[in-house]
């Protein structure tokens, strides 16, 4: 399961960089905002690809992948609404995808093998 949810979130991560750095340089003008698009699609794609290590761990530990999906919506998700909506409060919203993302990372160091 984990293997094709992260494959899954590692191609639509590819896809919305592409976008950012395509489609959108036309429509948005405000280059903060595609910065900000940049960085989500940087932190979709590598925490994708956290959870395909998820997938190999040898117990598949299920916490770690949870918490870096919700790390995935919550961060690069509110950045991709903020940059299509303009809405900056949004950003409120970021932190906490953050703070899935260093979580995930902790119970993975530490999950037994």
């Amino acid at each position: 399961m984990w293997w094709k949810i992260g494959g899954s979130l590692a191609a639509l991560g590819v896809g919305l960089g592409a976008f950012g750095a395509h489609g959108l340089k036309k429509i948005i003008l405000d280059t903060q905002l595609l910065q900000n698009w940049e960085t989500g699609a940087r932190y979709h794609l590598f925490h994708a690809l956290a959870i395909c290590l998820v997938a190999v761990h040898p117990k598949t530990p299920a916490i770690p992948g949870w918490l870096f999906v919700a790390g995935i919506l919550l961060f690069s998700g509110s950045l991709y609404v903020m940059t299509l909506t303009g809405y900056r409060w949004l950003g409120a919203i970021t932190p906490l995808g953050g703070v899935c993302f260093i979580l995930g990372w902790l119970f993975l160091a530490f999950s037994p093998r």
